[in-house]
Parts: structure tokens; sequence; C-alpha cells
């Protein structure tokens, strides 16, 4: 437990060995981390990859579009429902050991899809990828911030979230180009492969720490009871939400406006502010987490209100863009490091509890999206997500003392 976690109530467990380089080195261990940062990336594109990819896999498959589709929400339900129960299980597992067991995962789920041409089994193989992704989830932040000394966690933690905005402006389109130009089951091989390059990676280059003693477990009932906790699991359910219900349907939006053709160039635009965004909140998340919380909600909020209100101008549409990207690029940095921060000696267990709800989060936002999208029509996108950003920056604003404590709240020695 580090100086800028607030004390839970009992004794932290002492660290072993491999923990103290990592405390005391002042160099960031980047080869580890990028590692994490690729980790990071093949969970995220392997999640999304289908939906670049829905006609020749319906093809293959003998099976709709929509049924195709699908394989998408298995992924997040694979997640959903084993992201708790198995954190718990491994809690005791050396992290490296766990990781490598994760991304193993990957790479056999991968390669079934890519060769299945059973559609029942393609989702199998879909449902152990998100079981996968939920294991490795529940652990990267954790394992981010062990590799560094506590001043450095945040910066840590955002060179491993890297590979979110990464996969989606630029692996999404990368994978979709290739199964054009070669075929979807490609694609998913060339997943595979990554995935055994990252495995002799990790085993070369990432460190090992410890899982946590059985006597150290602190049960869930108690990690939802910690202060600060509940406001960041909270605020991670409404924002990923609000995010989702624009994201998923940003083609629809786009479309409705007269954009349609230039969906691409807005995601690029998108997807680089993300990477802008994450450079910035890795600078300056130490001792501000709470004020780039507050930015971040702010900018996403100025982005859906320009997108409302100036719908018609297509250079504007494009700073919304911007603004988005940046408002939201150093999100799940943000909130990882809340909810380790905030969790202290049930830190795991808080990312476990997070990463479900993110999980559950943009699954709900696929479906209400979709119900929005028929009842009401796609101007409505922007003005929900303004609505759903307004109890976000207001429990982030209430949670001055814990979950996003002000600078000298986080760290008591300034």
């Amino acid at each position: 437990m580090t100086s800028a976690e607030p004390s839970t109530g009992t004794a932290a467990p002492s660290l072993a060995p491999s923990d103290t380089p990592a405390t005391t080195g002042q160099k960031l261990p980047m080869a580890a981390l990028l590692a994490l940062a690729v980790a990071v990336f093949i969970t995220s594109l392997t999640e999304t990859l289908p939906a670049g990819l829905l006609p020749d896999m319906s093809a293959s498959l003998h099976t709709s579009e929509s049924a195709t589709g699908q394989t998408v929400t298995i992924y997040a339900l694979g997640t959903v429902f084993t992201a708790i129960p198995l954190s718990a299980a491994t809690a005791s597992w050396p992290r490296k050991r766990l990781l490598l067991t994760a991304m193993a995962g990957f790479a056999v789920a991968n390669t079934v899809t890519a060769v299945s041409a059973n559609y029942p089994l393609t989702l199998v193989a879909r449902f152990v990828a998100g079981v996968a992704a939920g294991l490795a989830w529940a652990l990267l932040a954790g394992y981010a911030r062990r590799m560094v000394a506590p001043h450095q966690e945040g910066r840590a933690i955002a060179i491993a979230m890297a590979g979110i905005p990464v996969a989606l402006s630029l692996g999404v389109p990368a994978g979709t180009f290739l199964g054009q130009a070669a075929s979807w089951r490609a694609a998913f091989l060339a997943m595979t492969a990554l995935t055994v390059v990252l495995l002799v990676w990790i085993a070369a280059v990432a460190p090992d720490h410890p899982g946590q003693q059985a006597a150290g477990k602190i049960p869930l009932r108690r990690t939802l009871q910690v202060p600060g906790v509940t406001a960041v699991l909270v605020v991670t359910l409404v924002f990923v939400l609000a995010h989702t219900l624009l994201y998923a349907y940003i083609a629809s939006f786009l479309d409705h406006i007269g954009m349609g053709e230039q969906v691409d160039a807005a995601l690029l635009v998108f997807g680089v502010a993300c990477l802008v965004s994450i450079w910035a909140v890795g600078t300056c998340i130490h001792g501000h987490l709470r004020t780039l919380t507050i930015a971040s909600t702010l900018l996403v909020g100025a982005a859906v209100a320009v997108m409302g209100a100036f719908s018609g101008n297509d250079a504007l549409v494009y700073i919304a863009a911007a603004l988005w990207g940046l408002g939201w690029g150093g999100v799940p940095t943000l909130l990882q490091t809340a909810a380790g921060q905030a969790g202290g000696e049930a830190a795991d267990a808080a990312q476990a509890i997070l990463v479900t709800l993110w999980n559950v989060a943009m699954a709900a936002g696929g479906i209400a999206g979709g119900l929005l999208l028929n009842a009401v029509g796609a101007e409505a996108f922007p003005w929900t997500v303004l609505a759903l950003l307004v109890p976000v920056l207001a429990i982030v604003l209430a949670a001055r003392a814990h979950g996003f404590p002000g600078a000298r709240a986080a760290d008591p020695s300034r």
C-alpha cells in the first residue's frame, strides 16, 4: 500500500523481495510496460475485431450478420460473468503466471475462432476469449502499478492503457483491411501470432510479483465498503455507458447529419486525440487525479454539446471529435488509478469489479443505443450522453475526500 492509498483499516501485507526494485528504482521499466500495452491492445482488438468483418464471417458461418454480431456480445458476457469470481480464485497466483495464462487463453480462443466453420463453436471460443479478458483486465492495472515507484504509478498505467485507443483507432481498421485483402480468418490468425510473440516477450522481460495471501484477501462486500470505491465504480458505470452510446452508433449519427462518408476520418481524429490525452494524463496524473477527471468529463460534455448544437457544420463536428478524444483517452487510466488508490489493500478486488461494470456498461450502451435510435433517432445521442455526464460530474465533485481526492488528500506527505 502506497502513501497515496487510503487505509482500509487492516495492516498492509509485507512486500516480497521481487517488489523492492520496483519501488526503489526511478526509471520506468518500458519493455515490461509496453508488453502490458500490447496485452491491452490484444484484449481490446479481439473484442471489437468482428465488427469490421461481419459480412465475410456471416457467409462462412452461414448465419445472419445480426447473429454474427453476437460474437461481440458473448465476449463481453464472458468477462462480465467471470471477472470477479476468477479474480478471487486466482488472487494468490503470481502475477506473471496469471498474465501468461490469460494471454495463452487468447491465443487458443482466436485460433479456434479462425478455423471454426461452426457457429456454436465460434461462440464458445469467443466466450473463452472474454473469460481471458476478464482475467487480464483485473490484473493489468495493478501489475503496472507494482512495477514502479508510487509517484510513477499513473504514468505506468497510462502506458499500459495506451493499447485501448490504438486498438480502436488503428487496430480495427487494420484488421478490417486484412480481412478484406486476405480473409477474416487471416485477421484472427494474425491476432494469434501477435499473442504468441507477446507470450515470449512477457516471459523474457516482465518482473514477477506474488499474488495475495489467503489471509490478506478482502471479501467483495468489504471492498464496496472501502471509502471512495463505490464512487469510482458508479462513475465508471455511467461514464462508460455514456461513451459507448455514442461510440457504438457514431456511424449512424454521422450518416444522419450528412457525414456518412467521413466516419473513418472522424474516428481517426478521435483516435489521435485519445493518444494525446493518454500522454497528458500519464504526465500529470500524479497529484492531479481529481482535476484531470473533472477536465475529462467537461471535455466529453463539450464535445457532445458541439455535436448536438452544430451538427450541420463539418468542421465543428471534427473539432468535437477531437474534444471527445481529448476527454476520453485518459479515462481508462484515471478510473483504473482511482480504483487502485481508493481500494488500497482491496485494490485487486476493486479492479475486478471495475472490469465487470465496464463490460456491463458497454453491453448496456449497445442495447440502449439501439433502442434510442429506433425510438427517437440519431439526433438524440449527443444530448443523452450530455445528460448522463451530469451525475458523473456531480459524483466526482462530491468525492473530494475519497475516490477522486485533491492533491493534498491523495498524498498526505504534501
